[in-house]
C-alpha cells in the first residue's frame, strides 16, 4: 500500500518518448480516471467528451515552452523565470551521457562564457537550487537561437520543441511545458465544443521542476482574464464543472478567488502552495499527468481527489503500467 506522497517509480514506467514516437496519436494516450472512493477507470484520452457534460468548462493554461537549456561543455543551464528587473531565475546543472544532474557549484559574481559570445553572470542564490542571474542580451531571443527543451534523463534523446508545444500554446514564458494540455488535439478540442463543453484560456509560466529535488513551487508569473473569470463564475453559479487542465491552471484559479468565493481578473506573481489543509474553493476536477513521489504536486492533487482517492488512483497506475512524465499517460480526477 502506497501513501500519497511517497512510493516507488519503477524506471520502466517513464515515458522515454513523445507519445506519436510510440505509434499513438497525442490524444491516444492512456487516462486513469477517478472519483471519491470508487474504483479507478481505465480509459483513452479521446473518452473525455463523453466523460463530462454539457455545460462543464476546462480550463487550460495558454502558455508556450522555451528552449530553455543552453549547454556549455560541461554544464547546462535551465532558464526559469523571469524577473521584472531583466534577471533571471536559472539553476546550473552538471552535463551527463544522457542528460544532467544537480550542480552545487558557482559562486555570486561569477561570469559564465555562453555560445554565440555571451556571458551570463551569477548574482545570488535565490532558493538552494536557484541562481539569480543576468545573460548580456536578451533572454527569449537568445534562447531561441541557442537553447534546446529540457529534456531530464529519463527522456532517451532531444526532441524538437514543437514535441513541447500544446495547441494552446500562445504567450511563450514556461522552462517546462504545461504538460496536462499536451494530449489536447484540435480534433477533440473541436469534439468538446460540439458537446457544449467550454474552454477558457489562464496564463501561468513554468518554472523548472528539477526531478530529484522535492521542495514548494516558487513564485510564478500568470493572468486569469477578465473573460475566462466570468466564464468560471458563471459555470459555478450554474452548476457546472470547473475543470482544470494542469496544476498550473489550478494555481492560477485559486490564487484568483476573491474573499467572497469569486474568481476575478488578476494577474502577478502567485506564491499559492495548495494542500489539503488549505483545499480549495473553484475546481471541481482535474486534468493532470501522473507525478514523481513525493512532489509537492502531489499534496495539490489530494486536496482535490482526498487521500484515499488519490492512493487508490496511483495504486491502479502502478498495477496497469501506466506511464509517467511529460510524455506520459494522464488522469482524470473529478470530486463528484
Amino acid at each position: 500500500m502506497i501513501t500519497p506522497l511517497d512510493f516507488t517509480l519503477p524506471p520502466a514506467l517513464s515515458a522515454h518518448e513523445p507519445p506519436e514516437a510510440r505509434g499513438l496519436a497525442r490524444d491516444a494516450v492512456r487516462m486513469l480516471v477517478s472519483s471519491g472512493d470508487r474504483e479507478p477507470a481505465h480509459h483513452r484520452f479521446t473518452d473525455l467528451p463523453r466523460l463530462l457534460s454539457p455545460g462543464d468548462l476546462i480550463v487550460v493554461n495558454n502558455s508556450a515552452t522555451l528552449p530553455a537549456a543552453v549547454r556549455l561543455d560541461r554544464l547546462a543551464v535551465h532558464f526559469s523565470t523571469a524577473r521584472e528587473d531583466g534577471t533571471w531565475l536559472i539553476e546550473l546543472r552538471r552535463r551527463t551521457s544522457t542528460a544532467s544532474e544537480p550542480y552545487d557549484g558557482g559562486e555570486p559574481g561569477e561570469w559564465l562564457p555562453m555560445p554565440g559570445r555571451a556571458t551570463l553572470r551569477l548574482l545570488g542564490r535565490e532558493t538552494p537550487r536557484l541562481w539569480r542571474a543576468e545573460l548580456d542580451r536578451d533572454v527569449e531571443a537568445y534562447l531561441r537561437e541557442h537553447g534546446r527543451p529540457i529534456r531530464y534523463s529519463y527522456v532517451d534523446r532531444d526532441w524538437p520543441i514543437e514535441a513541447y508545444q500544446t495547441v494552446f500554446a500562445t504567450v511563450p514564458g514556461s522552462a517546462e511545458m504545461p504538460s496536462a494540455g499536451r494530449p489536447f488535439s484540435a480534433e477533440l478540442v473541436t469534439a468538446l465544443v460540439a458537446r457544449g463543453i467550454g474552454i477558457a484560456p489562464i496564463t501561468l509560466h513554468t518554472g523548472v521542476a528539477s526531478p530529484e529535488k522535492d521542495e514548494p513551487p516558487y513564485a510564478e508569473r500568470y493572468e486569469v482574464p477578465e473573460a475566462t473569470a466570468r466564464q468560471v463564475d458563471l459555470v459555478r453559479s450554474g452548476g457546472g464543472r470547473v475543470v482544470a487542465a494542469g496544476t498550473t491552471v489550478v494555481r492560477a484559479l485559486e490564487t484568483a478567488v476573491d474573499g467572497d468565493g469569486r474568481v476575478t481578473a488578476s494577474a502577478g506573481w502567485t506564491t499559492r502552495v495548495i494542500t489539503p489543509e488549505a483545499g480549495v474553493r473553484v475546481v471541481t476536477g482535474l486534468i493532470t499527468g501522473l507525478h514523481e513521489p513525493r512532489s509537492s504536486h502531489l499534496l495539490m492533487l489530494s486536496a482535490i481527489a482526498g487521500r484515499p482517492a488519490l492512493r487508490l488512483a496511483y495504486e491502479a497506475a502502478l498495477r496497469e503500467g501506466y506511464l509517467w512524465h511529460e510524455f506520459g499517460d494522464t488522469h482524470l480526477i473529478m470530486t463528484g
